[in-house]
């Protein structure tokens, strides 16, 4: 059997469907309504979990406005990193109502921590995962704390290089993790399809010994589609209500019903891969006799030769095979041919 992961009951590897993430990340736009909405969106998408992300401004930066805490050009121009993650956060007393409206729905829930007091705050709410960011990877510290709790872990890997990697999954390894997906993931948003270079999943897979998948922060789902055909077993997406609301990380996110399509496409693009296989499909069979094979095409005589004449390639398939055409010329026909007879190797000697 190939090598799976569990969350919550349901097993991700290449033998299952991808394992689809709706991110709802900063788009509750400080409303937990919305939170709500998205959530319930997403279950009717067909996604398998809702992903939030624990931290507070206070334990992700601190209030400062120096040159080196501001943001200059992209989605966030103009801000400090604590006037952004201010409004962007989820508030923590949201934690387990969000958590009791996921068991409501149906659906698996899960975060990203960003440092120990938020994994403490999860673990608390029995969080059957845990996924470090990809601005986390190099926090070799919070990913053994994570490690530690047994649960299964999901790493992004956007901006990461080889050894940083390596030095992640090791850890996590080394304090207890037993399940690892690690995820190719380009930290650009919106990021550029042409920039994604999929072939890095299946590297990510061999290199590292893991499973591997996709965060995907193109705005369509090209990307995500096609990162199925190369072996992600999971797939992470932002998703929203509205890319227009005007929420931090809208307008790179994905509407209900393009997750929808993401959950039905990626499931079909699975089914396709398939296995190897040169045998006649189901759906082949019924098609065979429409290949061409040998026919009598003008009536031959007992006794008469077989020729370029009388017999001929041509659809249906119910003779010989084409491949016997020159075989059979001049052969002497046993008996009386009609025109229009498929040709068999009992016919002529």
């Amino acid at each position: 059997m190939k090598p799976f992961v569990t969350i919550d009951n349901r097993k991700i590897g290449s033998d299952y469907p991808p394992y689809i993430i709706a991110e709802l990340s900063a788009n509750h736009n400080g409303d937990i309504k919305r939170a709500y909405q998205i959530m319930e969106a997403a279950k009717q998408a067909g996604a398998d979990a809702v992903k939030l992300q624990t931290y507070t401004h206070e334990t992700i930066t601190m209030d400062c406005d120096s040159e080196e805490f501001q943001i200059h050009g992209g989605l966030w121009d103009g801000q400090t990193l604590y006037q952004l993650y201010k409004g962007a956060h989820m508030p923590w007393d949201w934690h387990q109502p969000l958590f009791a409206k996921a068991k409501e729905l149906g659906i698996t829930i899960f975060s990203s921590p960003f440092d120990s007091t938020a994994v403490d705050l999860l673990e608390a709410l029995e969080a059957p995962a845990y996924k470090i960011a990809s601005f986390e990877l190099v926090d070799l510290p919070l990913i053994k704390r994570v490690a530690q709790t047994g649960k299964p872990m999901i790493m992004s890997t956007g901006m990461a290089n080889q050894q940083e990697i390596q030095e992640a999954v090791d850890c996590a390894r080394k304090n207890g993790c037993k399940e690892l997906i690690v995820l190719h993931c380009v930290s650009g948003y919106p990021a550029p399809a042409e920039q994604y270079n999929l072939r890095t999943i299946a590297d990510i897979s061999d290199r590292y010994q893991v499973l591997a998948g996709l965060s995907d922060h193109t705005i369509d789902n090209a990307t995500a589609i096609a990162s199925v055909a190369l072996g992600a077993c999971l797939i992470e997406k932002h998703v929203t209500l509205n890319r227009s609301g005007g929420g931090p990380d809208d307008s790179f996110s994905l509407e209900p019903k393009e997750l929808t399509q993401l959950c039905k496409d990626s499931k079909t693009a699975w089914l396709a891969l398939g296995n190897v296989n040169y045998e006649q499909t189901e759906a082949e069979k019924g098609n065979v006799k429409f290949r061409r094979s040998l026919y009598v095409i003008k009536e031959i005589k007992q006794g008469e030769k077989l020729t370029k004449d009388n017999i001929r390639s041509i659809r249906p398939g119910f003779g010989l095979a084409p491949k016997c055409y020159e075989s059979v010329l001049n052969k002497t026909a046993k008996y009386n041919i009609k025109s229009g007879t498929a040709l068999k190797e009992d016919m002529f000697e």
